[in-house]
């Protein structure tokens, strides 16, 4: 196990676990965790560690969001004691909100699929972080909430470019001009949630399980799954058909899984699948 900051991380049996830490602090969001998950998550993705991706946490709360101290210790995008011309430091504010959008895009944009469990309240941050996940799964305690709005603030980092295409538009405004609490029970109807547990302990159980079912699959496979699916959620039914195509006509020859998979159906045997391939750092 690797121990940072907000996070532990455990890869076994080809699932990563990203675990918040900081239960005592409801697992707020602080400078330190905006840098973690992206370095944790991009490296799991460019070396291939995992085949899927577990994210959960402990405590009463998943996450309260961002901790109040990165927006009050000085280190804003105005630079050195908040002195600047105007135009400039507005500049440098739009770049700190798109490092801050890709912390949590890193889980969109990963090669193997991302999994959330969610216990208590996932308020604020924690929001923008779900949205990013592939499914979401959650205690019967659980619920969301848009806090921006509370705190008199618009949510920057993701959850309107996403969350209308996982909610109605109707309840997403509400959720956001209200400021009012999602259910857990109320996500599941509509789909946000895939499944709700009574407990924490039946819910990882059950993540983990699934996990690793997605991790005997073919990772190329997969992977191009998750692109085709990201594809047509951003395009219209045509390009992706077209997209669709062309990822064919690069990735199917017929490849080594296709044939191990039928070997290994003809041999009554689970197949067995090489990972991806590493990503390149550097030229």
């Amino acid at each position: 196990m690797t121990t940072h900051s907000c996070f532990n991380v455990e890869t076994r049996d080809k699932v990563a676990h990203i675990q918040l830490k900081r239960p005592d602090a409801y697992n707020t969001m602080t400078r330190a965790f905006w840098n973690e998950l992206p370095a944790i998550v991009n490296k799991i993705n460019d070396e291939a560690a995992a085949r899927a991706i577990v994210i959960s946490s402990t405590g009463k709360h998943f996450s309260a969001g961002m901790d109040l101290s990165v927006f009050t210790d000085g280190q804003g995008a105005a630079g050195e004691g908040g002195r600047g011309e105007t135009g400039r430091v507005r500049a440098n504010l739009r770049t700190d909100v798109h490092r801050l959008q890709k912390t949590f895009s890193c889980l969109d944009e990963a090669r193997m699929p991302v999994l959330m469990a969610v216990q208590g309240g996932c308020i604020g941050g924690a929001v923008d972080m779900s949205t990013c996940a592939d499914m979401r799964y959650a205690t019967k305690d659980a619920f969301f909430v848009i806090q921006e709005i509370n705190l008199a603030m618009t949510a920057d980092v993701g959850t309107f470019p996403r969350l209308c295409h996982l909610l109605p538009q109707g309840l997403v405004r509400e959720l956001a001009y209200a400021g009012r609490r999602l259910s857990a029970q109320k996500a599941y109807e509509l789909g946000f949630v895939n499944e709700l547990f009574d407990s924490q302990e039946q819910m990882l159980n059950h993540v983990f399980e699934l996990a690793g079912e997605i991790a005997t699959k073919s990772p190329l496979a997969v992977h191009g799954s998750k692109v085709m699916i990201n594809y047509a959620r951003d395009h219209s039914i045509a390009d992706g058909l077209d997209y669709i195509a062309t990822w064919q006509a690069g990735m199917f020859n017929p490849t080594a899984d296709m044939m191990e998979s039928f070997k290994a159906k003809q041999e009554k045997r689970v197949p067995e699948y090489a990972d991806l391939l590493p990503l390149r750092k550097s030229m």
